[in-house]
């Protein structure tokens, strides 16, 4: 349960259009009595438009509208959402690309484009919103609670982003803008930038008496971002006191490009008839160096072992009164310096097709279909280097540290930019250097019909519809090792491919050894090895998903006394069939599976709104909601391996028979609205989980599955598995469907898989 005050009021300052003083000499002066027209632009105009969407609206809806053609407040679609009361945005490269509502995260939520639901450049359903640009989009709608005409809604909100309609739009408009942008921390990495810019066009009009519309938009951006981070791998325990366990600290440079470009064409041939096509396309490049030092401190070899002296040693300590080590000094440190590349390439096509009819005798149909899909291709290259090959080969470094509250400096002895001390090795012994690729496939197809009949009585308008939605989502991975050429274990890099040092100054590490590790590979220093561990085909899934919606709601429109009772109350009936394909085993082999459920879910909803005098408005919902259960978490597929610190084999997977996570869900708000200059409210909501999905570790018998690399002769066959299922109150599993499984913990070993 959660409350939310909030507000808003359009200014009346001079940057806002207002009407000028008429001079009484002026013969062309409107003379008593004639009306004056006056036409409120720019961001006064905006705020009102905002203000009048959420007070016309019969459910609890946040809005925000363009300042101007191709002005949205923010340049991030993200950030403008972010300003909306229980709305806030999270930032990965820092940047905004996702959104949380009401406090839930972004997997519970649905992002639409005019309405219908779009495929994601993500790993799952949320819509990652740096692919759209803030530019081409006219207005966002926010639905905080559910209704049955709202098709594809999600469990905490619903995002809809609008462009803009043309003959709805009435005039001519040409915009044209740009901006530069900055990176204030400089260039970090060599051969990264810290200036970048952004330019933008639209162009709307309308032709043959307007009768046909066109809107064209464009959009593209070339910026930096400029990260630095400290991440420490945990805190150790020493003598009864907590202490840094380890440091896995980085400066990210990434290079964004993206070009974003929108159209719709509509045609009114009939006042009664609206036919809309629009298009959208988004071709997204995001490329980033990563560059930084591990050092294992706390966590390291044997620390503070008596019985190993070239394990990790802490002297000189210092603690505080809580009992944690503020200072002190790490003797025998292996440090494994990084140099990794992520590039990552999607492209978002989205087309759509509507077809309205309102007719004089108050029969009102829509015809919708649509198309989204989404390519995307991820690359990770990981790179190593380290004074010698495994542990205790090379130089090592003591260290002296003061951790406080905003992380832990670090003195280090020795010069990790030093070419001839810092070599293409794996100083630990944890792989040296790898490649990890994903291809990402995301379809989604859309069709929808809609018929309304207007009516004169309680019920103002009911509604009948029918939807069919079908997804379909990919992965496809790809692994390999690199490994020196000719078979070498250790190798000075090149001075041609030596870039200049990357600081590390802010961690007190100073300069260290900087490269590319894509220009290692392409000049042949590193040769690729593929990953034939059965663990990468296990990590690939396609999942199916076809949707019939059948809803009927009925509009509210009644008279009470001075006050008028709007809303709707309806229900939606949604048939589900989902797939999973992938691989599982089978007589000790890997065999291709398909495996999925059917099943039923009714949503009801109720939205009332009284408007009372005084610009007064009391809001009440109750509504029914699901959110579909994550991607990966239903691919039929397992991974496992030999966890030598238990001495058993553990692993993971997904579960095909997953359910949604399901709510009832209530809505209370108190709304002041100030004309349309501003208004004050007051929100409160209640969501009751009636099911949600949760990890269960199980007991797990690997008996018939291919044996992990690495098993000891002997190990058992029963082990763990940690498996996505339904909490109370969802739908059991089926009783003859073996347990699925998921994913395997993380601990640098051969595996196998299925």
């Amino acid at each position: 349960m959660a409350l939310i005050v909030a507000g808003t009021l359009a200014g009346t300052g001079a940057a806002f259009a207002q009407a000028a003083p008429v001079p009484q000499s002026d013969p062309a002066a409107p003379q008593s009595g004639d009306e004056v027209d006056i036409v409120v632009t720019g961001f006064r105009a905006s705020l009102e438009n905002a203000v009048a969407e959420k007070k016309n609206r019969d459910q609890v809806v946040e809005s925000i509208s363009a300042e101007d053609i191709g002005k949205l407040p923010d340049a991030s679609i993200a950030e403008s959402i972010a300003r909306l009361p229980g709305l806030t945005s999270q930032r990965i490269s820092g940047r905004s690309n996702s959104i949380s509502i009401r406090g839930f995260a972004p997997d519970f939520s649905t992002t639409l484009l005019n309405g219908r639901e779009q495929t994601s450049t993500g790993d799952n359903r949320a819509v990652e919103y740096d692919q759209y640009p803030a530019e081409i989009m006219s207005q966002v709608l926010v639905y905080k609670t559910g209704q049955a005409n709202l098709v594809g809604q999600g469990l905490s909100g619903t995002v809809d982003l609008r462009t803009v309609r043309p003959l709805e739009y009435g005039r001519q408009a040409i915009s044209i803008g740009g901006r530069g942008t900055y990176a204030d921390l400089g260039k970090l990495n060599a051969g990264s930038r810290d200036k970048g810019y952004r330019v933008s066009g639209t162009y709307i009009d309308q032709y043959a008496d307007d009768t046909i519309g066109i809107a064209l938009s464009g959009n593209y951006l070339d910026e930096p971002y400029q990260i630095q981070e400290f991440n420490a791998w945990g805190y150790a325990g020493f003598n009864g006191q907590g202490v840094i366990g380890g440091s896995k600290s980085y400066v990210t440079s990434t290079r964004l490009k993206r070009l974003g470009l929108s159209g719709t064409l509509q045609y009114r041939p009939v006042p009664n008839l609206t036919v809309t096509v629009d298009g959208f396309y988004s071709d997204f490049n995001d490329d980033q160096i990563k560059r930084g030092i591990e050092l294992p401190l706390g966590y390291g070899q044997d620390f503070n072992s008596p019985t190993n002296p070239n394990g990790v040693k802490l002297t000189n300590t210092t603690a505080n009164s809580d009992g944690f080590v503020t200072s002190g000094t790490f003797g025998n440190v292996e440090g494994v310096v990084r140099n990794d590349a992520f590039e990552r390439k999607a492209k978002l096509y989205s087309f759509g097709y509507n077809m309205a009819w309102r007719g004089d005798d108050g029969w009102n149909a829509t015809l919708d279909a649509s198309y989204s899909k989404t390519d995307r291709q991820e690359i990770i290259l990981e790179s190593y280097a380290g004074t010698g090959y495994g542990q205790n080969a090379g130089a090592k470094d003591t260290i002296s540290f003061t951790s406080g509250e905003t992380g832990t400096r670090f003195s280090p002895t020795l010069n990790y930019s030093d070419p001839n001390l810092i070599l293409l090795t794996d100083p630990l012994g944890w792989g040296g250097a790898n490649l990890q690729a994903g291809y990402f496939n995301d379809r989604i197809a859309q069709y929808r019909f809609e018929v309304e009949k207007e009516l004169d009585d309680f019920f103002g308008a009911v509604k009948f519809g029918l939807n069919y939605t079908d997804r379909d989502k990919s992965l496809t991975p790809d692994e390999a090792l690199l490994a020196l050429s000719g078979g070498l274990r250790q190798l000075r890099i090149p001075d041609q491919y030596v870039k200049e040092s990357t600081s590390l100054s802010y961690l007190g590490l100073g300069p260290m050894l900087s490269y590319d590790p894509r220009d290692l590979l392409a000049g042949g220093i590193y040769s690729l090895i593929p990953n034939t561990s059965l663990d990468v085909p296990a990590k690939a899934f396609r999942i199916e998903e076809d949707l019939m919606t059948m809803y009927v709601q009925a509009d509210i429109n009644q008279d009470i006394g001075g006050s008028v009772l709007t809303g709707n109350i309806g229900l939606q009936a949604v048939n589900t069939e989902q797939k999973s394909s992938g691989l599982v085993a089978a007589a000790g082999a890997l065999s291709p599976t398909i495996r999925g459920a059917d099943y039923w879910d009714l949503l009801p909803s109720l939205n009332l709104s009284l408007r009372m005098p005084g610009d007064w408005v009391i809001r009440a919902g109750a509504a029914r909601q699901v959110q579909r259960p994550r991607l990966d978490d239903m691919r039929v597929s397992q991974g496992y391996g030999y966890n030598p610190q238990e001495r058993i084999i553990t692993g993971g997977g997904g579960n095909p028979f997953l359910r949604p996570i399901r709510s009832n869900s209530f809505d209370l708000t108190l709304e002041k609205y100030f004309g349309r200059s501003g208004y004050i409210a007051v929100q409160g909501f209640y969501k009751d989980l009636k099911s949600f999905v949760y990890n269960q570790t199980i007991p797990f018998d690997y008996a018939g599955f291919p044996t992990p690399t690495g098993t000891p002769p002997g190990t058992p066959t029963l082990g763990r598995a940690d498996v996505p299922i339904n909490g109370e109150g969802a739908a059991s599993m089926a009783s003859n469907s073996p347990p699925p499984c998921r994913s395997a913990p993380s601990h640098r070993s051969s595996t196998g898989s299925a």
